[in-house]
């Protein structure tokens, strides 16, 4: 058994990695980087089987954000042209929610714009549509992206129907400052930990591709994992015009399937979710996230950039040869119903 097969089966055995032995993970993977992704499929199928979980968004809230993340097209600090409008009425996230109900969706989640939820009556309409769309019996786990969180409002949140609070660390600490000035990641913390007080599941995760070292990737899965987050979003960096971050260049499809099959074996009992960015980073080998570690994407359309047809994800997991469930594998986690 060569060495990376070896770490896999004590990974799967409960032993946790350390920052060094990831780093020598990730070095011994650059001769023969399919040692790896094999490695990491045998992770996945231990403790997730071939189930496929997916989830859908809706941006409801969109632009004039006051935070100046250097990626981030909502940004007020930035000049990218996207479209800004206020927080959507009761209604249409309504229906949005039970259009996600009719698909293989699993979760649906209201995304907003800016540092929190806004307004007592921003909150109040999402708690509306939460508390709707729980009592419909959907079958599918509501989820929100709403920015920074007081524990009051995690528990409103919770109160009215809410499953999942998503809110990315979006980098490691030490990389952080290079990112954002406007909030700390101390504040980000706070939010997760705030959801987690509250009785929520956590999806949580961040961006690759902004600059960061493979020092700086194993830094922020170390503290996903101590965090002890239920689901990790693994997004691309998809430049944008107009922000700090244009001239980045797209990582190679290699290196995105390598931080993947790297986050199964840091977080192998985790939701991995190829989210943002896939298409353009993975390209060709987008169907190639499962077999590296993947067990959950996002379909349809993602906040400002648009996703491909979501029948044609569905077809690429047939084709695997793999399960697309609501329900999650390994989790312990059911749908609302």
């Amino acid at each position: 058994m060569n060495k990376i097969n070896a770490i896999a089966e004590d990974v799967i055995n409960g032993r946790r990695l350390d920052e060094n032995e990831a780093l020598e993970l990730i070095s011994l993977s650059e001769a023969d980087p399919f040692e790896l992704l094999h490695a990491a499929n045998r992770i996945r199928r231990h403790f997730k089987g071939n189930r496929i979980h997916l989830c859908s968004i809706i941006n409801a809230r969109s632009g004039a954000c006051s935070e100046n993340c250097a990626f981030c097209a909502q940004s007020i600090h930035h000049t990218t042209g996207v479209k800004t409008y206020p927080l959507l009425d009761c209604n249409k996230l309504a229906d949005a929610a039970r259009q996600c109900a009719s698909t293989a969706a699993g979760h649906f989640g209201i995304v907003t714009s800016g540092r929190g939820p806004g307004s007592d009556g921003d909150v109040d309409t999402i708690c509306g549509v939460l508390s709707e769309f729980a009592g419909a019996g959907a079958g599918v786990g509501a989820c929100a992206s709403l920015g920074s969180l007081t524990p009051e409002t995690a528990r409103k949140l919770k109160a009215a129907g809410l499953r999942r609070y998503n809110h990315n660390l979006e980098t490691a600490r030490s990389f952080f400052p290079s990112i954002c000035s406007t909030h700390t990641y101390d504040d980000r913390l706070a939010t997760v930990k705030a959801a987690l007080d509250a009785g929520l599941e956590v999806c949580c995760g961040g961006i690759l591709g902004l600059g960061e070292t493979w020092r700086h990737r194993i830094e922020m899965a170390i503290e996903l994992r101590e965090l002890g987050v239920h689901n990790v979003p693994i997004n691309f960096l998809n430049p944008v015009r107009g922000t700090r971050l244009a001239d980045m260049p797209v990582l190679p499809a290699m290196e995105g399937l390598r931080i993947i099959a790297l986050y199964r074996f840091l977080l192998p009992d985790r939701g991995i979710k190829t989210a943002g960015g896939r298409e353009l980073c993975l390209g060709d080998l987008q169907s190639w996230m499962f077999p590296a570690g993947s067990d959950s994407t996002m379909i349809g359309n993602y906040l400002t950039p648009a996703g491909r047809p979501a029948d044609e994800d569905l077809k690429m997991i047939e084709a695997l040869g793999l399960e697309v469930s609501k329900e999650e594998s390994g989790t312990g986690f059911q749908p609302v119903s």
